[in-house]
């Protein structure tokens, strides 16, 4: 194995994960949960079987809590965790790529204006004086402080060629799993040098491409320029003043981190202005060890920011520490066979006390500074913006003195009296000019609203392009520049741009808190589905009625689910509705005012900011999916649907049918289309919506792939030939670009919704949680065996091993997707309970079952610790009449 810890440049202590110490072994240190919920469920539980006192006032629930680093080591070990040969760490310690890039400093002169003084570790790319007046923005000297971020887009060509030399060794690797030998001429000189690759086995380099492929897609990878502006008073010189700017460069997008150390480097470079002073920082911060911050899934990454279980995962840094202990034995006990008498220092390490959170140390001049890093980062989530901010700034005026807009098809989907967040959206979803003005405010306010408003019409990664195209902070200087740009959304503070139409489609003006719509803005184009729907003219149509009962989002799903002795689904109450409308009414056919309404709200209650990003998350997953549903109706397919075939015609023998958007009737269904018809056509011909079709089409590309492939690599791993319905990032479902569809085949989102928000009858909801059983229990194993009772070929014991243990990946897949679909502020496990008291017993077994395969996951835990205790009463009672 690789040598994991890295070497330390003298000097400062080395630095150390902010968990860890010295002299503490790891197995007998106490360890307290600060969330009795989260701790609570932490207690392990049998797998068949509940002690009879758990349901009659002592369930483990109820029990007192006590936790240790100890018992949580043997907890993992009772409970069912998918069987993984190596964790990766996302910050390796070997890793090639640096932390922070580049230190730059500029400062104003009175006679040469900004100047770059020194560039660290070398001049970076581009035009010097460009950058220096990007770092010393408008009326920097009328401030003590301010801060700002921009991006820069750098020459790649030389990481171009170490990504095409990765991916090489990954078709290596991949071909000698799948036994095929590869004749080479010079096979002994490459076998050597990746047998010398520690990446080589352990998949540090070589494993999980999803972002380096999405960054390829997009274009070379962004540069993070987080920038502090300081202005010291001195009467010695000509203005009475002295101006410096440094500035952080760093691909990652969570750059905030280094505001303290920004702040204390500044103050140091005003004491000796020298390129040493850069130097010191540069190394500080590279030498910033995250190697035991384990790589998540994109599915871990969601489950984990929609939880506020501050353990949650923390499994997964209990094995990177374990497996860091054991390199530590290991190359401790190759120094001691070298050494006599040697005296090894054992490092000992601590579990996170908030897994949302790595904790780590920068010692910069010999001080500690503590460092938090977010555990799971989103696609166009970039520093430490605030929703909540953007909203009020916004809201507030429009609700004491509401101003109309012009009309614009793509803008005022709801009238001149659109909400302004609202005509903010549709600005940034249909690709229009925006400007976000901020005359007499600091820099960093615009650069903040301008990274918040990216997010939000992003829905943390669901739809994508936004920040690539963003200018956070921008001056007239740039202005040719910036014109250049489609759809730009650039931050400035000074006035002049509110003066110009012509630069500008939709202008926010961040003192006034007042969103204008451009006089010139370009009118919408002619759409084929504004006119499909102006000819149907949906409100005077059979439909229109409200009391319709002909549910079918699709017409497999009415044929499949029609029978006498099972009505067709109805609405089952308002909560519901809401639920899988969008709180959309006749009043309000879009449903923007409701969503409008549940943000404030979410503000008014307190609730956080994260809150406010789920919320902002499912609007812009609903959006997309019922920007698909439009499609399907107008063009008669949509791209946002990879799969839609396949799980139309249940191709997978689940039992079930049908894909997309839930609506309680076909009236709901058209009414809503129609609303949404100009704003998603407007979508429809812009990056974010290509880019969402890109990222459905490619993880379709690797399920199919994996499917024929006898190593799948998302988790199903079948002999050659065979085909499964892997755990993919695409298949039935579609909408939501990077979201992921999970279960090839099955729409578990849709099949969900249904039991959230209609009634169904008990033949109907028992083929929802047959389904649901069959994917989970058959997960990994070939589609030909169409049930369980089927038997496959005999294996070895050394291939049925493989094999279970692969299923059990696929396993633990298809239950994160489930946990992803059945959020808790959408009532969590609950309707998936509510099949413990169906009608038929085999129905009743086989949702125990899900349960039971859902408690086990180190995710799905948590799930089942937040399920009501009704739903629990009836899981323990079913257990007993099995048993009994």
């Amino acid at each position: 194995m690789a040598e994991i810890l890295s070497q330390r440049l003298p000097g400062p202590p080395p630095p150390t994960p902010m968990g860890a110490t010295f002299g503490v072994d790891f197995r007998s240190s106490s360890h307290s949960r600060s969330s009795t919920s989260s701790t609570t469920s932490r207690s392990s539980t049998p797998f068949r079987g509940a002690p009879a006192s758990d349901h009659h006032g002592s369930s483990p629930m109820n029990k007192p809590k006590a936790h240790s680093a100890q018992s949580s080591l043997s907890s993992v070990k009772e409970r069912h965790v998918p069987p993984q040969q190596h964790l990766r760490s996302q910050y390796p310690a070997n890793g090639a790529e640096n932390h922070v890039e580049y230190i730059l400093v500029a400062s104003f002169d009175i006679d040469r204006g900004s100047v770059m003084e020194h560039q660290y570790p070398g001049p970076i790319s581009g035009d010097e004086n460009m950058l220096a007046e990007l770092m010393l923005p408008d009326q920097a000297h009328m401030r003590n402080q301010d801060w700002t971020i921009f991006f820069l887009h750098k020459d790649t060509t030389a990481e171009d060629e170490a990504r095409e030399e990765r991916r090489d060794k990954r078709r290596r690797r991949r071909d000698r799993e799948a036994g095929i030998v590869e004749d080479v001429s010079d096979g002994d000189t490459q076998a050597g040098a990746d047998a010398g690759d520690p990446d080589a086995d352990d998949g540090e380099d070589l494993g999980n491409t999803d972002e380096e492929e999405e960054d390829e897609l997009e274009g070379p990878p962004l540069i993070y320029v987080l920038n502090l502006v300081n202005t010291k008073q001195d009467n010695t010189v000509k203005r009475g003043a002295i101006v410096k700017a440094m500035a952080i460069c760093t691909r990652h997008s969570f750059l905030h981190i280094y505001k303290p150390l920004l702040l204390l480097a500044l103050e140091e470079y005003f004491r000796v202005p020298v390129p040493e002073t850069l130097a010191h920082l540069y190394h500080a911060v590279n030498s910033m060890d995250l190697s035991l911050m384990p790589r998540l899934s994109q599915l871990e990454r969601h489950i984990l920011q929609a939880s506020d279980a501050k353990d949650m995962f923390v499994e997964k840094f209990e094995q990177m520490i374990k497996q860091r202990m054991a390199a530590d034995r290991e190359r401790n006990s190759v120094e001691s066979s070298h050494t006599e008498n040697s005296q090894i220092q054992q490092q000992r390490y601590m579990l996170p006390r908030d897994t949302h959170e790595f904790e780590s140390r920068v010692y910069y001049n010999n001080i500690p500074v503590p460092i938090k890093i977010p555990t799971a980062t989103s696609p166009e989530t970039v520093g430490d913006f605030s929703l909540i901010k953007l909203i009020q700034t916004f809201s507030t005026p429009h609700t004491t003195a509401p101003q109309p807009f012009p009309l614009h098809p793509h803008l005022t989907t709801s009238g001149p009296f659109t909400h302004p967040i609202i005509v903010l959206v549709n600005a940034l979803l249909t690709q229009k000019r925006i400007i976000f003005l901020g005359h007499n405010q600091p820099s960093g306010s615009v650069a903040e609203a301008v990274l918040a408003a990216c997010a939000l019409a992003s829905g943390g990664g669901i739809l994508k392009g936004f920040t690539r195209h963003a200018f956070p902070y921008t001056d007239l200087t740039k202005i040719d520049d910036l014109l250049k740009v489609p759809g730009f959304i650039a931050g400035v503070t000074n006035p002049a741009f509110a003066h110009k139409a012509e630069w500008w489609d939709v202008l926010c003006d961040l003192p006034t808190g007042r969103i204008k719509i451009s006089t010139k803005i370009e009118p919408a184009a002619p759409s084929e589905g504004v006119a499909y729907f102006a000819a149907l003219n949906p409100s005077g149509s059979k439909h229109s009625r409200g009391d319709s009962h002909s549910y079918s989002s699709n017409p497999s799903l009415t044929s499949s689910s029609s029978s006498s002795s099972n009505p067709a689904p109805t609405l089952s109450t308002s909560a519901s509705f809401s639920n899988i409308s969008g709180g959309s009414t006749p009043a309000d056919p879009t449903g923007d005012a409701h969503f409008i309404t549940y943000l404030l709200d979410t503000i008014a209650s307190r609730l956080g900011e994260q809150a406010l990003r789920l919320k902002v998350r499912a609007h812009i997953l609903r959006f997309t999916r019922i920007a698909a549903a439009f499609e399907e109706t107008v063009y008669g397919a949509s791209a946002l649907y990879v799969g839609a075939d396949e799980t139309d015609s249940d191709a997978f023998n689940y039992g079930v049918a049908g894909h997309g958007y839930v609506w309680p009737s076909e009236d709901v269904k058209m009414r809503e289309l129609a609303a949404h018809a100009a704003r998603v056509e407007g979508w429809r011909v812009t990056r974010s919506y290509f880019g969402c079709v890109a990222d459905l089409a490619r993880g379709f590309t690797k399920s199919v792939e994996s499917s024929a492939s006898p190593i799948n690599t998302s988790g199903a791993t079948t002999p050659k030939g065979a085909v499964v319905a892997p755990v993919g990032t695409a298949g039935g479902g579609g909408g939501g670009g990077s979201e992921i569809v999970g279960v090839r085949g099955l729409d578990l989102r849709y099949h969900i919704d249904r039991l959230r928000g209609l009634k169904l009858g008990n033949d109907q909801s028992a083929a929802v949680y047959t389904a649901l059983y069959t994917a989970i229990e058959t997960a990994g194993i070939p589609s030909p065996l169409s049930s369980l009772d089927d038997v496959a070929p005999p294996l070895t014991p050394a291939e049925q091993a493989d094999l279970d243990a692969r299923r059990e990946r696929a396993r633990y897949g298809i239950i994160l997707h489930l946990l992803v679909v059945t959020p808790e502020s959408q009532g969590g496990l609950f309707y998936l309970s509510l099949g413990l008291w169906h009608k038929r017993p085999e129905v009743r077994r086989m949702v125990r079952r899900v349960l039971e395969r859902v408690r086990e996951n180190e995710a799905g835990r948590h799930y089942w610790g937040a399920l009501g205790r009704f739903a629990k009463v009836g899981f323990w009672r079913g257990e007993e009449r099995e048993g009994g």
